[in-house]
């Protein structure tokens, strides 16, 4: 259970807020009463969360930078004087990486290099919550979930630059924010599904468009299983850790996954199903042309999160995916997506 006194009035410098996770963190950390400093680049699709949640009336101040301009995200840190930082801005797409390996670097890796670097010179910061991704972890292709003291790594450059995101916050955390009394974790989710996500080369999304379209899908890897999880579990994961960060200090500074359970492992297939029987005459098809390596099976173990910060899923996948279409479908009857968006929150915490 989240504490809303906490949350009230803190302020918060939240890297990404432009994007889906992002957007939808910005519209919580409001409904919580606290004060939101965005930065990022501007929003990465259109149509997007960002604009059509109007998010922006959330926030005390939307900065469009990028994370390698060390003297701008400088400069917007210092004018925030945040007590929390949520640090999720990054190139978050395997595909993408495969195309554009330097960006995907530079961005994951330096941005968070200059993001910590920058933490340094802003007195008020006390918490930082650095999100990375279940695909830092070495897939061995294991049949068991992956647990924070595993081995990190990589095949691809978007899960490798992710991996040494981790190493750099270890060091920073070490030789730096102790210190310091800054209090710095690193969190890692499953794939993140939910209303409001236009990106390229994810599953919903594809599938989303295609339903707009009405057009046939495509669908490649139809049997590799993902830890598939609506937005707001890890993001209420994140919240209570940044409380514990900001509170309880040195003992919750480390790696924390936040997956959903067993249950919601489920191959692409299965989505695609599922998501199917909630719309008349979808068509799909299985592509048969080779891609890019992605890992097959891939499960997180959050059993320290549920022991240490009081923290379980709420919302098993069917009702994700049902949530995920409610949103959509609301979207499409030009309704107020603010509050669709607050609403879901509401009934998220409600349970």
């Amino acid at each position: 259970m989240l504490n809303k006194d906490f949350w009230n009035n803190k302020t918060i410098f939240l890297t990404g807020h432009t994007g889906f996770k992002g957007g939808w963190l910005a519209h919580w950390l409001h409904e919580l009463g606290s004060t939101v400093h965005g930065y990022s680049l501007a929003p990465p699709s259109q149509p997007n969360f960002f604009i059509e949640t109007n998010a922006v009336d959330r926030l005390a101040s939307s900065s469009y930078g990028d994370l390698r301009d060390f003297d701008s995200l400088v400069m917007a840190l210092n004018k925030a004087k945040p007590d929390i930082i949520f640090h999720m801005a990054a190139q978050s797409l395997v595909r993408e990486s495969y195309v554009s390996p330097i960006e995907t670097f530079s961005t994951n890796i330096m941005g968070t290099v200059n993001l910590l670097e920058a933490s340094r010179k802003v007195a008020s910061v006390k918490a930082i919550i650095n999100v990375t991704t279940d695909k830092c972890y070495e897939n061995m292709e294991w049949h068991w979930p992956y647990r924070e003291n595993d081995r990190l790594g990589g095949y691809d450059p978007y899960s490798a630059s992710k991996a040494c995101a981790e190493i750099v916050s270890s060091a920073y955390r070490k030789s730096f924010m102790q210190e310091l009394s800054i209090h710095l974790a690193t969190v890692r989710a499953g794939n993140v599904i939910g209303g409001g996500d236009w990106a390229t080369d994810r599953l919903i999304p594809d599938f989303l468009r295609a339903y707009d379209a009405g057009k046939e899908m495509r669908i490649r890897f139809p049997d590799a299983i993902r830890p598939w999880q609506h937005v707001l579990e890890p993001l209420s994961g994140y919240l209570r850790l940044a409380e514990c960060l900001y509170l309880g200090g040195e003992g919750f500074s480390n790696s924390w996954n936040f997956g959903p359970d067993g249950k919601s492992a489920k191959p692409v297939k299965y989505i695609i199903e599922t998501l199917s029987k909630l719309v008349p005459d979808f068509k799909y098809e299985i592509e048969s042309d080779a891609q890019p390596h992605e890992a097959g099976l891939l499960m997180l173990d959050s059993s320290k999160a549920k022991a240490y910060l009081d923290w379980e899923p709420s919302w098993d996948l069917d009702l994700a995916l049902k949530k995920t279409m409610e949103w959509h479908l609301a979207w499409r009857n030009n309704e107020d997506m603010a509050e669709v968006t607050s609403r879901q929150i509401v009934e998220y915490c409600a349970l």
